[in-house]
C-alpha cells in the first residue's frame, strides 16, 4: 500500500468537482429509487432532474420574511456546502490527499460540528416557527447520533495508533478496519444519514412542520441547503474509504479509481437507505442512539483498545 502524501493545489481544488459529481450522481439515483418505487419509466428527464431543479432554484426569486435575521440565516445557509467541502480535503485520493493534517480525522468531526451549527442558524434566523421546530430537531438529533460518531472515529484512531487519516489507511495494510470494527462501520454509516438531515432521519426537514429548515427558503439558499445535504452526504461516504475500507487499496485498479469506486459503493448504500426506509421518529431515534449505539460503540472501542494494547502498539501522535 502507497503512502498517502500531500498533493498539490490542484487536489484542493479537485475536491468541490469531485464531491458536486458524486452529489449529482447520488441524486439522480435517488430519483431513480423513487421513480421504480412509484412504477414510473426510467427516462432522461429522470436522470436529468438534480441538475434541471437546479437551475430552476437558480433563477427563483428569494423569499423574505419579516423581522429574520439575514445575516445569521444566510451564513447558515453558506455554511452547509462550505462545511461538506472543507470536511472532505483530508479525503486521500489513493495515494494523494488535499490536506494531509496531523489530526484529520478530528478536522473531519470538527467540520460535521459546524455544520450542526450551520442548520441551527439557518432554521432560527428564518424568524418563523418551522424553521425554528426544524433547527431544534436537528439539534436533538444530533445529540443522538454525535457521540457514537465520535467513538466510531476514536476506535478508528485507537485502531490506526493515529488521529491521521493517512495513519488510518497505513495501518489497514492487509487487513481493513470494517472486518474487525463493524459495529463502528455502522454507527458511522448511521451517522452519515443522520448528519445530512436525510431520509431516514430527515424530522428537520420534515412534511409536519412545512419542510421545517427549508421552509422559509427559496432559489439559491434552498440550492445551497439542498445542495448541501447531498455534498454532506457525499462527504461522509468518501470518508468511510479510508477510515474503514482501506483507502486506495486494491488489486489491478490505480489507488484513486478503488477510492472513487468504494466511495460509489457507499454513496449507493446510503441513498439505498435512504430511499427505502421511513422516517424515523426523533424520539426513537434517541432512544435508540443511547440506549443501543452509543453502548455498542463503547464496547467497540473497548475491544479495538484491548487488541492494540495486546499487540503492543505505539501511543497515538497528537492525542
Amino acid at each position: 500500500m502507497s503512502p498517502v502524501q500531500q498533493g498539490p493545489l490542484w487536489t484542493v481544488l479537485l475536491v468541490p468537482v469531485l464531491l458536486a459529481v458524486l452529489a449529482l450522481g447520488g441524486a439522480a439515483f435517488a430519483r431513480v429509487l423513487d421513480a421504480r418505487a412509484d412504477g414510473r419509466r426510467i427516462t432522461g428527464s429522470v436522470l436529468a432532474a438534480p441538475l434541471a431543479e437546479s437551475g430552476r432554484l437558480l433563477v427563483q426569486q428569494r423569499r423574505s420574511v419579516v423581522a429574520s435575521d439575514r445575516l445569521l440565516a444566510r451564513t447558515g445557509v453558506v455554511l452547509v456546502p462550505v462545511a461538506a467541502v472543507l470536511a472532505a480535503l483530508v479525503v486521500p485520493l489513493g495515494g494523494v490527499t488535499a490536506s494531509d493534517l496531523s489530526v484529520g480525522i478530528v478536522w473531519f468531526n470538527a467540520m460535521e460540528v459546524v455544520m450542526w451549527a450551520a442548520l441551527w442558524m439557518a432554521g432560527w434566523g428564518t424568524n418563523s416557527v418551522w424553521g425554528l421546530v426544524g433547527g431544534y430537531r436537528f439539534v436533538v438529533q444530533g445529540l443522538s447520533y454525535e457521540l457514537p460518531h465520535m467513538f466510531a472515529l476514536i476506535t478508528v484512531a485507537t485502531g490506526a495508533g493515529s488521529l491521521s487519516v493517512a495513519g488510518a489507511v497505513a495501518a489497514q495494510d492487509g487487513l481493513w478496519f470494517v472486518v474487525w470494527m463493524p459495529v463502528a462501520f455502522v454507527a458511522f454509516l448511521v451517522s452519515a444519514l443522520a448528519l445530512s438531515f436525510a431520509g431516514p432521519f430527515d424530522t428537520a426537514t420534515g412534511r409536519d412542520v412545512a419542510g421545517g429548515v427549508l421552509a422559509e427558503y427559496s432559489g439559491v439558499d434552498r440550492l445551497l441547503l439542498l445542495g448541501g445535504r447531498w455534498l454532506l452526504l457525499a462527504a461522509a461516504a468518501a470518508m468511510s474509504v479510508p477510515l474503514f475500507l482501506g483507502g486506495g487499496a486494491g488489486p489491478l485498479l490505480p489507488g484513486w479509481l478503488w477510492t472513487v469506486v468504494k466511495t460509489v459503493a457507499v454513496l449507493g448504500l446510503l441513498v439505498w437507505i435512504r430511499s427505502r426506509v421511513a422516517t424515523v421518529r426523533m424520539d426513537r431515534f434517541a432512544e435508540f442512539g443511547w440506549m443501543v449505539l452509543i453502548p455498542l460503540t463503547l464496547l467497540q472501542a473497548l475491544l479495538v483498545a484491548l487488541v492494540v494494547l495486546a499487540r503492543g502498539a505505539p501511543s497515538m501522535g497528537g492525542m
